[in-house]
Formats: C-alpha cells, sequence, structure tokens
C-alpha cells in the first residue's frame, strides 16, 4: 500500500528537491503540501511550493498557507542561503492553481480524518504548523502514523554553536511536538550533513534528459554558493530535507539511534538546542529515532533513479 504523508515545507531549495522526492515515488501518497514561514516569509514560502508543483504539473495537490510567524517569537529567516525569492537560481513557472481557503493545520486535519489508513506528517521547515495541529486537533494524534522532521542535531548547530535553524526559529513550536507521544524520526544536521551533493553529482542531474533534472541542478548549483564558505568545511552542499523522504523510501540507507530528545526554549546560549539523550542518562523513555549516518553514494542513486521519473 502507499504510505500517506502530508509535506509541512518552507521551500528553500533544498525543501523543494524534498518535495521532488516525493512526488517521483509511487510508493508515497502525498495528500497536501502546507507551508511555514522559515527559510523565508510564509507569503514567498507559499508561492514557491506552488510553483514547484506548477512545474511538475501536480497542480491537483492541495496546498494551503500556514502560520505567519513562531509561536511565541519574531520570524527569522534564511534568505542569505535560500535568497530573496528563497527559491533563487531556476527559472519557475507562476503558480496555475490557487491555494486552499482554509489554513494549513486546518488542510492537515481534513485530509487526516479522510484517509482511510494512518498519515505520516513531514515537516522540513520550523514545526510552528505542525504544533498548532496537535494542539487544535487532540483527537487526530491517533491518526498520526508518524512525524519525520528535518531539524536539530546531537552535535554542534549551524545557527548557532547549539542550534538548528528549523529549531532555532520556533523552539517552542518544536518542544510541543517531541512532548507530543507521537513517533518521531529526526534528520538533524549530524545525518544530513553526510548528505553532500557534489560537482559530479550535479552533472550527473543535468545529464537527465528532463526539464526538472535541470531545474535540480539549477537549485543546488545556487544553493553550493552559501556551503563553499570555508567555515563549513563542506566538499559540496549538504542537502537537509530530502533525507526525510529518502527514510521514508529506503531507511536501510540510515543508521539511527533511539534518544530521548528535549528542546532548550530557556537559555541565551542554547535555546533551539535538541539534547540528545544517545547514552540514556536521564532515564527518560525514547521519544525519536535519531538518524546520525547516511550511505551518501546510495542517497545520490535514489535522487538520480527519481529524477529519471520525470521524463518530459
Amino acid at each position: 500500500m502507499k504510505r500517506p504523508i502530508i509535506l509541512d515545507c518552507d521551500p528553500g531549495h533544498d525543501d523543494a528537491i524534498a518535495l521532488i522526492l516525493a512526488l517521483a515515488n509511487p510508493e508515497l501518497d502525498l495528500l497536501a503540501v502546507t507551508t511555514s514561514a522559515g527559510n523565508q516569509t510564509q507569503e514567498k514560502t507559499l508561492n514557491n511550493a506552488m510553483r514547484v508543483l506548477t512545474l511538475l504539473g501536480r497542480t491537483d495537490v492541495p496546498v494551503a498557507s500556514g502560520a505567519p510567524k513562531p509561536l511565541a517569537r519574531e520570524l527569522i529567516i534564511a534568505d542569505s542561503v535560500h535568497g530573496e525569492s528563497g527559491l533563487d537560481g531556476p527559472e519557475l513557472p507562476d503558480p496555475a492553481f490557487e491555494p486552499q481557503p482554509m489554513m494549513a493545520w486546518e488542510l492537515m486535519a481534513e485530509k487526516i480524518r479522510q484517509s482511510s489508513q494512518p498519515v505520516t506528517l513531514v515537516p522540513t521547515g520550523p514545526l510552528t504548523n505542525i504544533a498548532i495541529f496537535l494542539s487544535a486537533y487532540p483527537e487526530l494524534k491517533s491518526s498520526i502514523e508518524q512525524i519525520v522532521l528535518m531539524g536539530g542535531a546531537a552535535g554542534v548547530g549551524n545557527w548557532t554553536p547549539a542550534a538548528e535553524f528549523n529549531i532555532f526559529v520556533d523552539p517552542e513550536a518544536a518542544d510541543m511536538v517531541f512532548k507530543s507521544g507521537i513517533p518521531i524520526v529526526m534528520a538533524g544536521l549530524d545525518v544530513t550533513h553526510e548528505a553532500q551533493i557534489m560537482e559530479e553529482d550535479v552533472a550527473r542531474f543535468r545529464a537527465i534528459p528532463n526539464k526538472v533534472a535541470k531545474c535540480v541542478a539549477d537549485l543546488l548549483e545556487f544553493f553550493v554558493i552559501y556551503h563553499k564558505d570555508p567555515k563549513w568545511g563542506f566538499d559540496g552542499a549538504p542537502l537537509h530535507d530530502p533525507c526525510t523522504i529518502a527514510w521514508l523510501l529506503k531507511p536501510e540507507l540510515f543508521i539511527g539511534l533511539d534518544c530521548h530528545v528535549a528542546i532548550e526554549t530557556q537559555s541565551e546560549l542554547t535555546v533551539g538546542m535538541t539534547v540528545v539523550d544517545r547514552y540514556h542518562l536521564t532515564g527518560k523513555p525514547a521519544n525519536a529515532k535519531v538518524l546520525m549516518h547516511l550511505d551518501r553514494e546510495g542517497f545520490v542513486d535514489l535522487l538520480v533513479e527519481s529524477l529519471y521519473a520525470y521524463q518530459d
């Protein structure tokens, strides 16, 4: 059976590629796309999600806009990484359809109620919309199979020394999600920094004879600019968000640890930190599978195979 999923994203170059990967594989049934504010403002991330779906010819996928800012903080965006539009680099069509006349959490609730099997939520941006959904519809928690998210780190952060961007933007929302009792798979920086895309990988994508593969190559050529800064020590560009979809498709590519994860919401130095109890020192039960390692070559091969699905 197809696994029903809802992708909550803030496109964003790597979010866009996660969306492309999800729709290339018939094992996944994308019920809806909802957008969060994060990599860019809510208005821009909504527009970007619809532009990508228009490129893919999937205007049948319903899209809804989410919260314009975090639960308790002002919005921080990552325009230094993703550019003024949030998807700088490729030429993308204007949206050929309209968003749903409801909020993100309302669309989530509608699709989950309609589904004949539990739904997997896949948030690849700040967790604001997921937290609002869980608060507004507690009766639907049992209809969620799992939450497979990109965010956090067991090691160092990428936005502050302690915090990864998605969790840092809305730590209060992340705290609610990790305390929800719903099974969580956390694709944090430990694993996504291993999902580096090299120049030769971009060349493989560009050689695939369709417009979607060309778009992915264009996205990555812009995305790599930020990651060329020597401070990161990268050989390529880490493709964070598609790790969530890759785990759903091929979990055998990953190695993870079952850990208790807590979110720091108070400390001036470590706000947004995901405190991963990998040695079970607190005695608290595991609430997440924390992905730690990735078969990079297998990950790239999955992307290549998926892009061939978009033959013009």
